[in-house]
Formats: C-alpha cells, structure tokens, sequence
C-alpha cells in the first residue's frame, strides 16, 4: 500500500513493504490516504521518493535488493541477465541501466529531431506523425524510468531519503 505526505510524495507502508503485494492497479481502494504531518507519516514506514518504483520494495526490507535487481533487469536489454556479475553487484546494474536508459532518451531526442526529415518520402504524412506521436511517448517514459533508476542507485550507495515540502507552482 503507499501513502502520500502532504508533499504528495509517496510512502509505503508496513503491510505492502513487508509482503510486497500491491492489489489490482497497484493499489487498494483504500491505499491513497492523507496523513495530518509529515511526522505522522514516518511512523508508518520509511519515505521513498515519488520516483520510486512501486515494483521495487523499500530499502528498509531485508532483501529489498533482490526485488531492485529484478525491476533494474527489466530495464535493460534482455542479454544483461546472461551477466551473473549483474545479479551479484545490484549497484554495477544500476550504473549500467542508468547509461543505457540515458543513452537511450539521447537517441530519443535525435530520432524525433530528424523523423519528419528522414520518413518524409518514405512514409505517408500520417505514418510519420504517428511515429512522431511515439517519440513523444517514449521520451517522458524514458525520463521517469532514468529518475527511478537514479533512485534505487542512491538506495544502493546507501543513501536515505528524505521528504520535502515543495512549493505548489
């Protein structure tokens, strides 16, 4: 189950860390809830950033790291299970996942910059707004997988969160 602070940064809690199951849509009718402080909110469980990955158990869970390696494997290319290097060093997994998905925004953003141009010829206009419409769904998608990798990276380095109170824009 995940919280939200008054931040709107969210926060597992107890019985979805320790068994690490989240209902249908990934939460219960009941599982967004509103906490009066933010200290209220510590006392059910540790902060995680919104970036978090719901697949990926807190780092206050015995063994949270089994959970990392599996969600970290899904964002790389399927060969890099082959590593049991990988699998025995989460970190080295991380840093390998965050270049790749970097490396992939990059390409993102060059492929949208020279669609039109390249397709133009090639493919009816509709055809290359579509593919165009795909850049700009992959890109935001490749972004928040590249902040919750530099998440669970942080976690494994060892590092804790904090929660913040942001200002509305």
């Amino acid at each position: 189950m995940t919280r939200l602070t008054q931040s709107g940064d969210r926060m597992r809690t107890n019985e979805a860390r320790r068994t690490g199951h989240q209902h249908a849509h990934g939460l219960e009718a009941s599982a967004w809830t509103f906490p009066t402080s933010i200290e209220h909110a510590y006392d059910e469980g540790v902060y995680v950033p919104p970036e978090w990955p719901s697949e990926v158990r807190t780092p206050d869970i015995p063994d949270w790291e089994t959970s990392a390696v599996a969600w970290l494997l899904d964002a790389v290319p399927p060969d890099y299970r082959a590593y049991e290097v990988l699998r025995r060093h989460p970190y080295a997994l991380a840093r390998m996942a965050g270049h790749h998905v970097r490396a992939s925004i990059e390409a993102a953003r060059a492929g949208y910059r020279g669609a039109a141009v390249e397709l133009k010829g090639h493919l009816p206009p509709h055809a290359v707004e579509a593919v165009l419409e795909v850049y700009r769904r992959e890109g935001p998608r490749l972004v928040q997988l590249a902040r919750s990798i530099e998440a669970v990276e942080r976690a494994l380095r060892g590092e804790g969160f904090t929660a913040t109170l942001r200002r509305r824009p």
